[in-house]
């Protein structure tokens, strides 16, 4: 239990202490490009499925 305690104490000092964490703006940035590269390659598989869908569609016709 006693290294389960140290463990946890260590983790704590870690976090608030050594980890350095992103400025507000960094964090906005990031998560504004992380959104418009999920939109944009959500956009492109959707384009590649409807291309996919009217091939087989016309395989399949003939």
């Amino acid at each position: 239990m006693r290294k389960f305690i140290n463990y946890c104490k260590e983790s704590f000092v870690e976090l608030t202490k050594k980890t350095t964490w992103p400025s507000w703006e960094k964090l906005q940035s990031s998560a504004l490009l992380v959104i418009v590269t999920t939109v944009l390659l959500a956009a492109l598989l959707w384009v590649i499925d409807y291309a996919f869908e009217g091939a087989m569609k016309l395989i399949y016709t003939l």
